[in-house]
């Protein structure tokens, strides 16, 4: 795990330096080493975080025993050691036992089409100098990102945003579609970056630029066919033997490494079941892992977690945070490199933390709702297909008696929260219905609460046509697995993957996500829908699956989240952050101040649970802030 950067200029030669200053913004990423490396029309740089092969022969950006192949690369390739096996046969030699060499020798075989081969997390620059060839890759999931800025013969890339901005080529700007997004979600599309001339490669994408051509974007990986294409089953059963073959081999080659490596156990379904297969790996004694929890305590997993680890006899280690400073959360919000507002950031910042002090690698149990059908959002789409035989009028009247109620829920995810989400997207078309269950701000409120410079981008911009767009993919599928397809393509990808990757590398703790190996995304998409969501019960083939492995108190609880609770911290030092924010801010370029004042006070008078559209004009405004006083260099 590492970060990556490098330039590409057909016209003049690279410049290291500019290469150099975007590395130097990535040291957090891989701390062990750093290193700036040119070839033809080319300058790659790296630092490095080592996981496999911790020897100098392991070091990047790496060449070819030709040296006339220069690779960059950021991420894992889990299956390196068969594929080694292979090229060995076909006679490549091998000068290390790290994963980047196996890439070099892959593209020496089978060109582009290697990356086809990878099971993995990746993002990688090559360079073929005999070829006159340039391409970048990117994992079919999108977990290890990718940024570039692309203007007539040139090109310069890093793995994160605020570190490609050192690239003094690029246009100092902020994205007014960008911020429609976010306010809309709380998180960037890959079709958006909050820098308008920066862009991100797509997931299951490469990119290949040769002399006298233009680049070329193209998609090696399409999981759309797997949810169009269902696999047949005896029984459920005989899926589950499936799902364990899968998912035992997804987390043996994860634990391939050569530094001390861990897990992350919340207490729920999905953790435990990577730990419970984990201890029929190797010892239970020798599995560490680390849980998080707040003192408030219906945010709080911690006895859960502990009570699990128990259980299975692992190594257990756990911490509580306390409410948050101000200046703790500027560092969180400045950790993402653009705005980003899921609450659960925090407590993922603070546990990759406090995990880093014992190990360097850990897993995790993301994915799993998304590709078995974990969240209640898909409950919620199967009711309000029944509700909408109902006339919008009583909808409408239900929703305005519920508002008019004086006590309200203010626990994590609360009951508030969903009611009024559900009574307000339920009468609504499928993918907009799924759409608002996920919205902060809605078209409405983007439409009244936006300064001029940002109201004649609302339409234009708005995020639900990206879902619409992704739903056609699907468009012959099951309306919940269109539901769960354009999750994966956007919440995922943008939301979830962002969230663990910033967070986990803040602290150089790399993050692996067994359940998203892809031979299980596809696995999983190709299940006909009643093994995943059967009537209203949620993950149903993976519950019935780990019967063996977990007890029936874990498979049958409520899925709780890992949110902050930050409903309840906007009585506190918030609160004067959010006072503050609606006079003085340069948030006020792009929303009202005076609809700041009022969301504030509707969530204070406990006439709404406004906390996370609070939190996404608290993030924005760090970030804008923190731009504004050069605290990010050159992001925009």
């Amino acid at each position: 795990m590492c970060g990556i950067a490098g330039q590409i200029d057909w016209s003049e030669p690279t410049l290291p330096r500019t290469v150099e200053r975007i590395a130097n913004r990535l040291t957090h990423r891989g701390p062990d080493a750093q290193g700036v490396k040119s070839l033809g029309k080319v300058c790659f740089g790296h630092t490095r975080l080592a996981i496999i092969d911790l020897s100098p022969g392991g070091a990047q950006p790496m060449a070819d025993a030709s040296g006339q192949i220069l690779l960059t690369f950021n991420g894992e390739i889990y299956n390196h050691e068969s594929l080694r096996q292979e090229l060995q046969k076909l006679g490549s030699v091998f000068r290390s036992s790290s994963d980047t060499e196996v890439i070099l020798e892959a593209y020496r075989h089978w060109g582009i089409s290697c990356v086809s081969r990878f099971n993995g997390m990746f993002a990688f620059a090559l360079w073929d100098n005999k070829n006159g060839s340039f391409f970048l890759a990117r994992d079919r999931l999108g977990k290890k990102p990718l940024y570039y800025f692309e203007r007539d013969s040139y090109l310069s890339f890093a793995s994160e945003h605020a570190a490609l901005l050192e690239d003094p080529r690029i246009p100092d700007a902020v994205n007014g579609r960008a911020i429609v997004q976010f306010l809309s979600l709380g998180y960037l599309m890959t079709s958006e970056c909050i820098n308008p001339n920066v862009k991100r490669l797509p997931p299951g994408h490469v990119m290949q630029w040769q002399a006298g051509r233009r680049p070329e974007i193209t998609q090696y990986w399409d999981l759309s066919r797997y949810f169009l294409n269902k696999n047949r089953y005896s029984s459920i059963s005989e899926a589950g033997e499936e799902l364990n073959t899968l998912l035992s081999d997804a987390v043996r080659l994860r634990l391939m490494s050569d530094v001390p490596l861990g897990a992350f156990l919340s207490g729920g379904i999905d953790s435990s079941t990577i730990v419970g297969h984990m201890t029929k790996l190797r010892k239970p004694a020798e599995c560490y892992t680390f849980s998080l929890g707040f003192p408030e305590k219906s945010f709080s997993e911690l006895d859960s977690a502990a009570a699990i680890a128990k259980k299975m006899e692992v190594s257990h280690h756990q911490e509580l945070i306390s409410s948050q400073t101000i200046d703790s959360l500027t560092a969180i919000a400045l950790c993402a490199g653009e705005p980003f507002a899921d609450t659960s950031i925090i407590p993922m910042y603070y546990l990759s933390e406090f995990a880093r002090k014992h190990v360097t690698v850990t897993l995790s149990g993301d994915g799993a709702d998304e590709i078995f059908g974990g969240y209640e959002t898909y409950v919620t789409d199967r009711l309000s297909r029944v509700a909408q035989i109902l006339p919008s009028s009583a909808i409408g009247l239900v929703e305005r008696l519920y508002r008019g109620l004086k006590k309200r829920d203010f626990g994590k995810v609360s009951t508030d929260y969903k009611i009024l989400h559900f009574l307000r997207g339920c009468s609504h078309p499928f993918m907009q219905a799924h759409f608002s269950w996920r919205e902060l701000f809605s078209l409405n409120d983007l439409e009244h609460m936006t300064t001029p410079a940002l109201k004649g981008l609302v339409q234009d911009a708005h995020p639900l046509r990206e879902f619409k767009r992704f739903e056609g993919d699907v468009a012959d599928a099951h309306y919940l697995d269109r539901a769960m397809y354009v999750d994966i393509k956007t919440w995922l990808v943008d939301d979830i993957l962002v969230k663990v990757d910033r967070a986990s590398m803040a602290h150089a703790l790399e993050a692996r996500a067994p359940f998203l190996d892809y031979r299980l995304v596809e696995f999983a998409a190709s299940l006909p829908i009643n093994y995943k969501i059967s009537g209203l019960s949620k993950k149903h083939i993976l519950k019935k699956s780990q019967r063996h492995l977990l007890d029936r108190k874990i498979l049958n609880q409520r899925k709780r989240g890992f949110n902050a609770p930050i409903s309840q911290w906007l009585f506190g030092p918030l609160r004067t952050l959010c006072e503050e924010m609606s006079t003085d801010s340069p948030l006020l370029q792009f929303v009202q101040g005076g609809w700041i004042r009022r969301t504030l006070q509707d969530h204070l008078a406990l006439k709404a649970d406004n906390s996370f559209k609070l939190f996404a004009l608290i993030q924005l405004h760090l970030f804008l802030k923190s731009r504004q006083e050069g605290v990010l260099g050159r992001v925009a």
